[in-house]
């Protein structure tokens, strides 16, 4: 049996605060197969944004094995995560978070300017990322002169260019008019099914949730109602 992209077993995550303990996420197991979209659901505050930033290696566990791609998370230094995380994962945010003062080309070649490569090299790689998403010939665009469909392209984009094998996705489509939104997440489809990504999206909506594989909900830190979206 091929083994999970994601395997997770027994994660706690905890803060401290004034007053006590707030534990985001607690005794969490999930696994997932490479080339799956994941979509995590459930109320604000259930913790399904901790446990993104987790998977992304923007953060660590307090407590439990988080193995992403053969890595065990929970091992790595703060240098050491932060390299993993170029190599390994894209993140795509709600509200895009492009540089205003960068066109859509330079915001989709910033994650390569970590990787040691020829300038031919990252051309060819952002062209090409740009060409997926359908905004090859809007590199020269700045983000106020783009739709703001065509901005989370953009940021999808910049996710793809290193070619992690994993890309998560935190309310991608949350503000995006139906239009957009049925657009991008058929954009994911696309990307799951053509160059094998395994996706992990956090949405509030039942209709982006539709859009993936399986569907998994979070409630106070614990997976409480595993399942799979019906066709």
């Amino acid at each position: 049996m091929t083994a999970p992209l994601i395997a997770a077993r027994g994660i706690r995550k905890a803060y401290r605060k004034a007053g006590g303990e707030v534990v985001p996420l607690d005794a969490l197991d999930l696994d997932v197969p490479r080339g799956e979209f994941l979509a995590l659901m459930g109320p604000s505050g259930s913790g399904k944004t901790t446990l993104l930033n987790l998977l992304a290696g923007i953060d660590q566990p307090t407590a439990g094995v988080l193995t992403i791609a053969g890595t065990d998370l929970t091992r790595l230094s703060r240098s050491q995560l932060t390299r993993w995380r170029g190599d390994h994962v894209g993140y795509i945010f709600q509200l895009y978070h492009l540089l205003p003062v960068l066109t859509a080309w330079e915001n989709v070649e910033l994650p390569l300017l970590l990787h040691p490569m020829p300038a031919a090299e990252r051309d060819r790689r952002v062209g090409l990322a740009l060409d997926l998403v359908g905004l090859a010939d809007r590199g020269d665009h700045f983000p106020r002169q783009l739709s703001g469909g065509q901005e989370q392209r953009v940021a999808i984009a910049r996710a793809l260019v290193a070619d992690p094998p994993l890309l998560v996705a935190d309310e991608p489509t949350g503000d995006l008019d139906r239009e957009s939104a049925t657009a991008i997440l058929a954009l994911l489809r696309r990307l799951v099914a053509e160059l094998g990504k395994t996706i992990v999206m956090v949405t509030h909506d039942q209709r982006a949730a539709e859009a993936a594989d399986r569907v998994l909900h979070l409630e106070k830190g614990r997976l409480v109602e595993p399942g799979t979206v019906p066709a």
